[in-house]
């Protein structure tokens, strides 16, 4: 695997969404969601907001390299409780993918435990013994000669999760650098975006959903 460079890219905040509770926004692809380990990391989403919001407050993270939907709370009552929907398995989260291959069947469900793969961190892996349950649902899109567009419908929500999962199915997200195969790699971007969130306004309880149109 190539040496990989954390390269942020420089592009302005897009909120989706705000409120007295909330606010919610189009993450881009190559940004952490928090702060890495190293100073050459510390410029991220929550980094950005806090900038322009101070009182804005973490709720759950995405992929340095999947772009979407991000909420975050505007105040601690309401980080509890939308961290609550996410825990409790109450939010409905929808992703869009490119896959490497022909997958069939049109519709399925991978049902695989995940942990970290020590050695290899922050790879995660299948482990029938010591995983977390971890549950997928897929819908293919449509397919073209050597891909297959997919909506993917995480109802656990593990490190890595479409990830693996996809991989496991033998068709990884094209552009994953940890589990495409080395001809999958080889696109500018991770092709894996969260495309819808649904949850309840923590004071109202009013459905909310939540869209960022795909870049791919």
């Amino acid at each position: 695997m190539a040496e990989y460079f954390y390269q942020p890219p420089d592009v302005p905040l897009v909120i989706l969404y705000r409120d007295d509770d909330l606010v919610v926004v189009d993450k881009p692809s190559g940004l952490l969601s928090v702060p890495g380990k190293t100073p050459e990391k510390a410029d991220c989403l929550i980094a950005r907001l806090t900038a322009a919001m101070p009182e804005c407050l973490l709720v759950h993270r995405l992929d340095t390299d999947t772009s979407g939907v991000m909420v975050f709370a505007m105040n601690k009552p309401a980080q509890g409780a939308i961290s609550q929907q996410f825990e409790k398995r109450k939010t409905t989260k929808s992703y869009l993918a490119r896959l490497e291959g022909h997958l069939a069947p049109m519709t399925g469900r991978v049902d695989a435990p995940l942990c970290v793969d020590w050695p290899n961190r922050p790879r995660q892996h299948i482990d029938w013994e010591k995983g977390r349950p971890s549950q997928t649902d897929w819908k293919v899109l449509s397919h073209d000669t050597k891909e297959t567009r997919v909506a993917l419908f995480p109802l656990t929500g593990r490190s890595h999760q479409l990830r693996v999962h996809m991989a496991h199915m033998g068709h990884p997200i094209l552009g994953d650098r940890f589990y495409a195969t080395e001809a999958g790699r080889f696109h500018p971007r991770l092709m894996l975006h969260a495309y819808e969130l649904g949850l309840f306004q923590p004071t109202t309880g009013a459905p909310l959903l939540f869209r960022a149109e795909c870049p791919f």
